[in-house]
């Protein structure tokens, strides 16, 4: 198949679109997948050989019609695109950014995740993806770490898509997001009761620290629970998305 170089103004967005709000860059073929499964809306892929991201993608993602056919990309535009990073697959895609109906996320029926301040974008993006696994209401994640940055996007495989995920700055903006939502507020804390000794709601809002440093004594204020999650003496802390997992699928 003879392959058709991305045009001109397609590159140029592609180039822009990890700073531009309005997109979300795609990093992969796994990203470009769930994205698609979840009703994505995808305005640009390419790769470095679109003939290779076609048999992968009639592989492992059969059911996937690409909206728009690849476009390729020289070698040399590929490694300055990717930063000499290549994504684990010959794909990059721009697909637009959800508004998130924040009214109707807060009325679902089930956990909400905040996280306060998380530093590492691979563990951010791996509690989006457990939350999508795990049909939540959402992630909102409280700082300056942006959620929707490639890097987090493509350790959550692209599932951004398939469950909402909110920014907020700080605190007082999280206030307000909640502020009409009447959830129990449950925080993890390592001086909280055991897990094991409590009925964890299913409506509540979850919210977790930074592996080192935890909670904020501001959040942890607003808690109307406070849980700790047993573990064996000597272990001091649990991998954000693992802790994240264990109150997620908490009956």
């Amino acid at each position: 198949m003879l392959s058709t170089p991305l045009p001109a103004d397609a590159l140029a967005l592609l180039r822009r679109a990890q700073r531009d709000p309005a997109y979300v860059m795609l990093e992969g073929m796994h990203a470009l997948k769930h994205a698609m499964r979840f009703d994505a809306q995808v305005d640009i892929v390419a790769s470095p050989d679109p003939d290779e991201l076609a048999r992968l993608l009639a592989r492992v993602a059969p059911d996937i019609t690409l909206p728009v056919a690849p476009g390729a990309v020289e070698a040399g535009t590929w490694r300055a695109l990717t930063g000499g990073r290549a994504p684990p697959s010959p794909c990059l895609a721009v697909a637009r950014r959800p508004v998130v109906d924040v009214v109707a996320m807060l009325a679902r029926p089930a956990r909400l995740l905040v996280l306060e301040e998380p530093r590492h974008l691979g563990n951010t993006g791996a509690v989006v993806r457990v939350a999508a696994a795990a049909g939540l209401a959402g992630v909102v994640v409280v700082g300056e770490l942006d959620p929707w940055s490639p890097t987090v996007v493509r350790a959550a495989a692209g599932l951004h898509f398939a469950v909402d995920v909110v920014h907020v700055a700080d605190l007082a903006a999280l206030d307000a997001l909640l502020a009409a939502s009447t959830r129990p507020i449950v925080a993890l804390d390592p001086d909280g009761t055991p897990l094991d000794d409590v009925e964890l709601p299913v409506d509540a809002v979850v919210v977790l620290g930074t592996e080192r440093h935890g909670l904020s004594d501001a959040l942890r204020a607003r808690a109307t629970l406070r849980v700790a999650i047993p573990m064996q003496d000597g272990v001091s802390s649990l991998n954000l998305a693992t802790a994240a997992a264990v109150l997620a699928y908490r009956p």
